[in-house]
């Protein structure tokens, strides 16, 4: 059962990593950024796409306190890994 939560978790943050990649796009080609200041840009935004993604499943799950930082912990792991 925890191996099918986690592969259903890691194409969920599979699909939200590509939508994260088009907007992060969009706002780097709006800023006009190029080589390493796009770089820099893009991993610093899919970072905080992930943080998002994983700070709404939390508020979702109605967790708080020391089960919402494991949670969060956890979410921004797998969001990294499976980017």
């Amino acid at each position: 059962m925890k191996t099918l939560f986690a592969l259903l978790a890691m194409f969920a943050f599979a699909g939200s990593a590509i939508a994260a990649d088009a907007a992060c796009e969009t706002k780097a080609a709006e800023k006009k950024l190029a080589g390493a200041a796009k770089n820099s840009f893009m991993k610093k935004c899919e970072a905080d796409a992930g943080a998002n993604a994983c700070a709404a499943t939390a508020a979702e799950k109605k967790l708080a306190g020391a089960a919402k930082n494991s949670f969060m912990k956890k979410c921004e792991a797998d969001a990294k890994a499976a980017h």
